[in-house]
């Protein structure tokens, strides 16, 4: 059984993607006399032997790409099938030692989302709209209230973990309703912008709101105010100097 210490490092690898198995060549023992890397703790890969040769399984010499020079291994088009431990080994004179170890999971990039409303109760002044966002295997909903100005989520934001592992997320976000789909290697979103589904609701950056036509009111009786002040005087210092 394989001795030493070792490195344990989790990657997840989107489907059909390559991946680099590399190791530090200052682990190696200068007296090695095999360094190999393993899949599952019992399917040789490619061993490298001492005097510079290698040794590549037939199951492996179409789906990687090695170097001699670094001991590094490429792994081409990973599948799901792929997923697991790969293991750096290297046997001496005296012993064998387990060197790192890549526990890889392989994962199928996710889908876009179908983002639906489901009930829409609308007033001339709110509406209410409960929101579905949906995959294959999965799906959450949450309602939305809407007034003409702002938007809140009732219970906020509650991200749901589907069958496949991957994660759907209901938010509000730049005066859109977002469902977003993500796992640890894709990410997906579908928006829908609240305006289209509540006519009344209007974008806070539009049009001019009443406080600023209060202050723009103020602002131009005070500017008449001022003008009428200095004017009257200046018509009184003007009679007299006559």
């Amino acid at each position: 059984m394989a001795q030493g210490s070792t490195s344990v490092t989790s990657e997840f690898v989107k489907k059909d993607s390559d991946f680099l198995l590399y190791i530090n060549e200052s682990a190696i023992p200068e007296n090695f006399l095999i360094f190999r890397w393993v899949f599952k703790t019992d399917t040789n890969m490619i061993s490298f032997l001492r005097g510079g040769d290698t040794e590549v399984t037939d199951s492996h010499s179409e789906r990687i790409e090695f170097s001699k020079e670094n001991h590094s291994v490429k792994l081409k088009r990973l599948q799901e099938a792929d997923s697991g431990d790969y293991i750096a080994r290297v046997f001496t004179p005296n012993k064998e030692l387990t060197l790192v170890t890549y526990s890889i999971i392989v994962q199928e990039p996710v889908s876009p989302a179908d983002l639906t409303v489901d009930h829409v109760s609308s007033s001339s002044h709110s509406c209410i709209l409960t929101v579905t966002c949906s995959t294959g295997d999965s799906h959450i909903s949450s309602n939305f209230t809407c007034d003409t100005r702002t938007c809140y989520q009732e219970g906020g934001e509650k991200p749901k973990v589907t069958a496949s592992g991957a994660v759907l997320h209901l938010q509000l976000a730049n005066q859109s309703i977002i469902c977003n789909h993500s796992n640890q290697v894709s990410y997906e979103k579908t928006p829908r912008n609240i305006r289209d589904l509540c006519p009344n609701h209007a974008d806070p950056t539009d049009g001019v709101s009443i406080c600023q036509v209060k202050m723009a009111v103020f602002s131009v009786g005070l500017i008449i105010m001022v003008s009428a002040v200095i004017t009257v005087h200046i018509m009184e210092k003007i009679k007299k100097q006559k």
